[in-house]
């Protein structure tokens, strides 16, 4: 209820820059090629970005470095995303994130993030050929190995940990890859540069191969 609320409540009051959008105000739905071979997994929408746009990832910064990444190793049409209808396609890829609402201050509660996750879990299901996972930042990252069952089937010894660029080959052969958040307060402050954002990104085409 929080989430829907605070979804609403942006929608409505909107930021100046944006005042002439109608903003989606509503759960975002995941994005790209339901044949994907990568999946990448972020934290929520951004309150001005996806919760404006529909689309996850797509008008704030952080979908400014996805997208331009991803038009880099070949996984994007194009190297922005601007709106629902601007004509980008993913190949290969598909982007999804452990809660569907734009939470306040960024920060969904545990509890939020429990209610989100049967539709990760349902779109997991869907999406049957991926083989390498990029998690977004620790909440995503282990967001993603509760729904995929990981958390549970393995010792917590034995769990991937969350450090940037760390990469585990799980049981099944999928290959996580955790990352930083593109998130303006990692980017602006030098935590993620873009040579440590592209290597997560190369290293994903290169698993896959081309």
């Amino acid at each position: 209820m929080r989430l829907r609320a605070y979804c609403r409540r942006v929608a409505r009051e909107k930021k100046r820059e944006f005042r002439d959008w109608e903003y989606w105000g509503k759960p975002v739905p995941g994005f790209g090629d339901t044949r994907a071979r990568l999946l990448i997994v972020g934290l929520a929408p951004g309150a001005h970005g996806a919760n404006r746009t529909g689309r996850m990832f797509t008008g704030d910064s952080s979908g400014n470095w996805l997208y331009e990444a991803l038009h880099r190793f070949e996984f994007a049409s194009r190297p922005e995303s601007i709106a629902r209808d601007d004509g980008l396609e993913l190949h290969d890829c598909y982007i999804t994130a452990a809660a569907r609402c734009a939470p306040p201050a960024n920060k969904p509660s545990p509890a939020e993030l429990e209610r989100c996750r049967p539709y990760l879990a349902a779109e997991l299901q869907l999406l049957s050929r991926v083989r390498v996972v990029v998690t977004l930042g620790r909440i995503a990252h282990e967001s993603w190995l509760r729904t995929a069952g990981w958390w549970a089937k393995l010792a917590p010894r034995d769990r991937p940990r969350f450090a940037h660029g760390a990469v585990t080959r799980l049981p099944d052969g999928t290959m996580l890859i955790a990352s930083y958040h593109p998130s303006r307060q990692n980017t602006n402050t030098g935590k993620l540069t873009r040579v440590m954002w592209h290597a997560v990104f190369r290293s994903a085409r290169e698993m896959l191969g081309g």
